[in-house]
């Protein structure tokens, strides 16, 4: 009997080599991902990495008055928790569910053996860590010079990277906490984009119209980070 969902829907499961894979198969386990869900708190202890298969998490930093801006999105190009693989056991961010979906998700004590005894799978999951820095960079790049609705182009773009559809659930409220800006500006950024018939939004759910329209409009942030992921994350084994 086969579970509903591939686990090689998630590219970094994908590439493993096949010894890799057999040991990992068996460990894997599918949980659901419902949309707000907290994956892990900030200074927790990581108790399991996740890969998602349809779901997009968003990493999240908290500051002490509770307002919060995304750093990151990781969706099934990837994994959520790399702290437990690189050493430090916690993270200051937050991790939360951004589109609800399914997933995987691997014990830290399995993670940390398969790192350390599997050359293709340090590499492999050091790749990734590497295009999520990028990605983090950029983000904060973005955010200090770049107009609100660059950044929501920027945002759509990078959801809609990790999703099979077009449509996103998400409601101003969300997006404002997600690039940390005043929910007026993501309403007015909105409807810009709106007008320019590149999405449409209503009763919480944005459907991109025109990608490629997006895809003119956005800032360079985009493409360095989606270049990189490309570059890094190629669709083959892992060596």
């Amino acid at each position: 009997m086969t579970d509903p969902v591939d686990p090689r829907q998630n590219q970094l499961l994908a590439s493993l080599p096949d010894a890799e894979w057999l040991r990992w198969q068996p460990q894997l386990e599918l949980c659901k991902m419902p949309l707000g869900e907290v994956l892990y708190e900030s200074g927790a202890s990581l108790h399991y990495v996740y890969f998602p298969t349809n779901a997009i998490v968003s990493l999240l930093y908290v500051l002490e008055d509770g307002s919060s801006a995304e750093i990151a999105v990781v969706g099934q190009e990837g994994v959520v928790g790399i702290a437990i693989f690189m050493g430090g056991g916690s993270t200051p961010n937050q991790a939360v569910v951004q589109s609800a979906g399914m997933g995987y998700r691997l014990h830290a004590d399995a993670i940390k053996a398969e790192f350390e005894r599997s050359i293709p799978v340090m590499h492999l999951m050091l790749r990734f860590t590497q295009a999520l820095i990028t990605q983090m960079s950029q983000t904060a790049v973005c955010n200090r010079h770049h107009s609100v609705d660059q950044q929501l182009c920027r945002w759509l773009l990078l959801s809609l990277d990790r999703l099979s559809g077009d449509e996103l659930v998400m409601t101003h409220h969300l997006i404002s906490n997600m690039l940390g800006v005043r929910r007026e500006g993501v309403t007015e950024a909105a409807r810009k984009l709106q007008e320019s018939g590149l999405i449409r939004y209503a009763r919480g759910r944005i459907s991109v119209l025109d990608r490629p329209g997006l895809e003119r409009r956005v800032c360079e942030c985009y493409s360095v980070v989606k270049n990189e992921y490309d570059r890094l994350l190629p669709s083959r084994v892992a060596v």
